[in-house]
């Protein structure tokens, strides 16, 4: 009788035990995607593209399933042997990846009226001869929470959303999809705008580590030290890297009187000026002697065309959102974050910093009506699908700063994937990192940049493998024509130096 009931229970249990797992898969959705053919014309050559737009299932590394995870493939029909491929991404910490995929790496862009407002809709979509796709094929990325990604199973939306997790995410759907494409023994490209680029920092370590070495890294509007954007007590370092692009933009309006030949003439000027007397000012702190404080003062109103009283008022300190807000008070306007060559009306004259940022404004209706119009016609998504442009918009939604390679003793002293990518440019020597700098990029500053470079403790041959250009544009330099025509030199001749 023992024997039987032990029967019983353990055909209950067992039958049960897979009733609940069936019942768990059952709950995770499937994941979907959408093809459709485009083409891009570049150069007078037109490339063929199968285009696989939507979702896969991510799984963790016991191959368990954790989220649904968007993207958008462009593949070129008939490719050659080897063909590289890139994988792009945007920032936010977390922003979908359409801002790059409809900026400038797509087949296709949207022109606006840089670096003004644009009118409302229609807006005009072309064909993208600056697009990347005759050169590798191209993977948009939305990390999870944003496009259409999406925890699936037990996993949560707090297992993607942070430095590491994102990384780590991130690094699963790369190595994933190269084993689902083949393309495993292709020329591989990481590119990331903005915070894109902090994560690609991180990211090139951690595939590394994992067997997959990248040939080259593109940062889009470089940022390495988050506290660098962060205007901290008793902290300088903020003030000083800001400065150069303060100088630039006020270059930009007319605001300054002696020019020089060109604008980077006139930032060489800048740069020493701020490395030679700005720095060793600021590190006296109140044992600046009054009369030297008053020259300080002069010599930054000169520069930045601000004015040395507001300097002295400032203690020779002023926040980016304070120069928004000053440089063109006089006039009831205020200028750019994301580029300081956009001008808009000041809706707070009084207020001592900024309330809104011109450039994002102008682009950003545009840029987000025109991608969802050509996401769901051209790329054929269905139609009753959520495409989420930034994680803002959830609920909850709460970023982890926190990064392995930055706590000592149980604190975290910085917030900075530097070292990751010293690392890893130390551990390949091979590995080359081209960086896209936006004179007046007030988000992510060209001299915050010079400054995290100079401080990786590289010897001069691997310091080469660091390729710096910089643009007489924004944040996103390739809202500006000449500029995007640049971005598109730049790149190809990155990726024909490094694939071969």
């Amino acid at each position: 009788m023992k024997k039987l009931i032990l029967v019983f229970a353990f055909v209950f249990f067992t039958v049960n035990a897979f009733s609940q797992e069936k019942e768990t898969q059952k709950d995770i959705p499937e994941a979907e995607t959408f093809t459709s053919t485009q083409s891009v014309t570049i150069n007078g050559r037109t490339t063929q593209l199968a285009t696989e737009t939507g979702t896969v299932q991510l799984r963790d590394e016991n191959d368990e399933p954790i989220a649904l995870f968007g993207f958008t493939h462009y593949q070129k029909t008939n490719p050659s042997n080897n063909r590289p491929i890139v994988f792009a991404f945007n920032g936010g910490p977390l922003s979908a990846s359409f801002w790059l995929h409809f900026g400038v790496l797509g087949p296709k862009r949207i022109e606006t009226n840089d670096p003004s407002y644009s009118k409302p809709a229609p807006y005009k979509v072309v064909n993208n001869e600056f697009s990347i796709l005759d050169k590798a094929d191209l993977v948009m990325i939305d990390p999870i929470g944003v496009g259409f990604s999406r925890p699936v199973g037990d996993a949560k939306w707090e297992d993607f959303w942070g430095v590491d997790q994102d990384i780590r995410s991130i690094g699963l759907f790369i190595e994933q999809f190269l084993i689902r494409t083949g393309k495993m023994n292709s020329p591989k490209y990481l590119l990331g705008e903005s915070y894109g680029t902090f994560r690609n920092a991180g990211l090139v370590k951690h595939l590394q580590d994992k067997g997959i070495a990248m040939n080259g890294v593109v940062m889009v509007s470089a940022v390495f030290d988050l506290q660098h954007l962060l205007f901290g007590p008793g902290d300088d370092t903020a003030y000083l890297i800001h400065f150069p692009t303060y100088a630039a933009t006020a270059w930009y309006h007319n605001k300054v009187k002696n020019k020089g030949e060109n604008l980077e003439s006139f930032l060489d000027e800048v740069r020493a000026f701020t490395q030679n007397e700005y720095a060793p000012a600021l590190l006296k702190g109140d044992q600046l002697s009054a009369s030297e404080k008053n020259a300080m003062a002069q010599k930054l109103a000169d520069y930045s065309g601000l004015s040395q009283d507001f300097y002295l008022k400032a203690d020779l300190r002023v926040t980016n959102e304070e120069y928004f807000q000053e440089l063109l008070r006089d006039e009831g306007k205020t200028v750019g974050r994301l580029d300081s060559r956009y001008v808009g009306i000041n809706e707070d004259p009084l207020s001592q910093n900024s309330l809104t940022d011109p450039q994002s404004d102008a682009i950003s209706t545009p840029y987000i009506a025109a991608f969802k119009d050509y996401l769901y016609n051209d790329l054929k998504v269905r139609k009753d699908l959520t495409y989420t442009t930034t994680a803002g918009s959830r609920k909850g939604f709460k970023w982890d700063w926190k990064h392995n390679g930055n706590i000592i003793w149980n604190m975290q002293v910085a917030t900075t994937t530097l070292p990751d990518m010293t690392s890893a440019m130390k551990r390949n020597p091979n590995l080359k990192i081209l960086i896209l700098n936006g004179y007046y990029d007030l988000a992510t500053v060209f001299f915050g940049v010079e400054h995290s470079i100079n401080h990786m403790g590289l010897d001069a041959d691997l310091k080469k493998n660091i390729i710096m250009k910089y643009y007489e544009a924004g944040h996103m330099m390739y809202t500006h024509l000449p500029s995007m025509e640049k971005f598109k030199n730049d790149v190809d001749e990155f990726i024909d130096e490094t694939s071969n």
